[in-house]
């Protein structure tokens, strides 16, 4: 092989090399963009997926408060109870004591047994 056979010769391995480095970039770029869409695509289903999370959970947290209303409610309305039941002790006559003492311990034990009820849904 002659001096000029080499030269075309190596000038034809540089524009090919040259033009596999331009395709191969263009490769790149090109599967670089569609990697950035890729994941922005991905990322945006992710922040929508969020949203809905944090929906669900502002609900939840008004569920549970309206849950935490109502229970607050029914004790409330039970302590009414439990203080009308203990001032009608307080003017029952020697011939209803023992009635009212039975009726008194209902009343508590009900008011009671909500309130730790409560107390242990909110652990």
């Amino acid at each position: 092989m002659n001096v000029r056979q080499r030269t075309d010769e190596r000038s034809a391995r540089r524009e090919t090399k040259a033009k596999n480095t331009s395709q191969t970039q263009l490769e790149i770029i090109m599967n670089r963009d569609a990697y950035v869409e890729k994941m922005k695509e991905h990322i945006d289903n992710l922040n929508e997926n969020m949203k809905v999370l944090e929906a669900k959970a502002e609900e939840a947290q008004k569920d549970v408060r309206d849950k935490y209303d109502a229970q607050m409610l029914k004790l409330h309305a039970q302590s009414k109870l439990a203080v009308a039941k203990l001032d009608e002790m307080k003017a029952a006559g020697a011939d209803t004591w023992e009635t009212m003492v039975a009726e008194m311990e209902k009343v508590r034990d009900a008011f009671v047994h909500s309130f730790s009820y409560f107390k242990s849904q909110l652990k």
